[in-house]
């Protein structure tokens, strides 16, 4: 009688354990929303490990209380306990158990690792380049573009450098990261699942404006996303303001991100000059406002404003971003600064 209630006490304080800790695990959202069959297949390793640990922490809890209660020592008991024997059966148990559980995780990580890393025979290829601050894409009809544009459920493969210094591409919501590294090309699989909008993040300490490295990944329908990529959605006409063609240059080229300009909502950066008063830059270099904000695009180190350091902008704009395009963005901000 005394044994079987033992059992019932064991039992209960596991179930009331394990039940605490499966809440705890199941009402926190620890992960992101998936949109991608890879972050799928990661969530599902994640949590048939986490299953693993509830049971194992159940098991651990009720012996653990069941003992405290128990087997405490009196008030003022300060004798040695019993001498006991160790018991090679349950010893070979919890030798065997683990092993099990350790392999079953390590199968089944292997298995999503080598699905996620399979692109198939004909994934949309897209070349990711980083470079401070800021994320360039390229797709294979030549098309570059500073957001991430991908079409649902088909495979891409990314390959993934940097131009300067090691960067990391991670989208939460895609559940894998990948770093980038100059002068070596990371591939990274992605089929997205979900439409909507996401962010692209930097995880590898950069720089200066490594917090501001940021973009956006879009996933769109497969006729949506043809459309886009065959050029003929609709283009921001010229003009004023920051919904304009300069403003939309200004902000897919991710110059908001280092730079203030009042006339682009949450262009705020510090990492580089405030474009809202280039004129005084534009004298002290000896040059006509236009020409100079130009080359400041073009060849940011060939002037350095007070304050700030060669070597942070990227001098890559003037091949990434189309000479009528750069003429648009030069009008703009011209049009905007003092």
């Amino acid at each position: 009688m005394e044994r079987r209630t033992s059992w019932i006490q064991l039992v209960t304080i596991g179930l009331v354990a394990g039940g605490i800790a499966t809440a705890v695990a199941i009402a926190v959202p620890w992960l992101p929303t998936s949109a991608s069959k890879q972050a799928d297949r990661i969530d599902f390793t994640y949590w048939f490990a986490t299953v693993i640990c509830l049971g194992i922490f159940a098991v651990v809890a009720a012996i653990l209380v069941y003992s405290m209660i128990n087997f405490r020592a009196k008030p003022g008991d300060w004798s040695d306990g019993p001498p006991v024997h160790g018991n090679t059966t349950i010893e070979i148990i919890w030798t065997v158990i683990p092993a099990v559980l350790v392999t079953a995780i390590s199968i089944a990580s292997a298995i999503v690792l080598a699905q996620n890393g399979n692109a198939g025979s004909n994934p949309l290829v897209v070349r990711v380049l980083g470079e401070q601050f800021s994320w360039t894409f390229t797709y294979q009809n030549g098309k570059t573009s500073p957001i991430l544009r991908l079409p649902i459920n088909r495979p891409v493969r990314l390959e993934i450098t940097a131009a300067d210094v090691i960067h990391s591409f991670w989208v939460p919501n895609f559940g894998q990261k990948q770093d980038a590294v100059p002068g070596q090309v990371n591939d990274l699989t992605i089929t997205p699942t979900r439409t909507g909008t996401y962010p692209v993040i930097c995880t590898e300490l950069c720089g200066r404006g490594h917090s501001t490295m940021r973009s956006t990944s879009i996933v769109m329908t497969e006729a949506a996303f043809r459309t886009w990529y065959a050029g003929t959605a609709q283009r921001p006409q010229p003009g004023g303001g920051s919904g304009t063609a300069g403003g939309v240059i200004f902000t897919h080229n991710g110059c908001g991100a280092c730079h203030t300009l009042t006339a682009v909502p949450g262009a705020t950066g510090k990492v580089g000059p405030n474009l809202d008063t280039l004129t005084p830059s534009a004298q002290a270099a000896g040059q006509k406002l236009i020409p100079f904000i130009r080359q400041s695009i073009v060849d940011p180190n060939a002037y350095i404003a007070k304050g700030y350091q060669p070597g942070v902008m990227p001098g890559t704009f003037g091949t990434t971003i189309p000479h009528q395009q750069l003429s648009v963005l030069v009008a703009f901000i011209a049009a905007h600064t003092k």
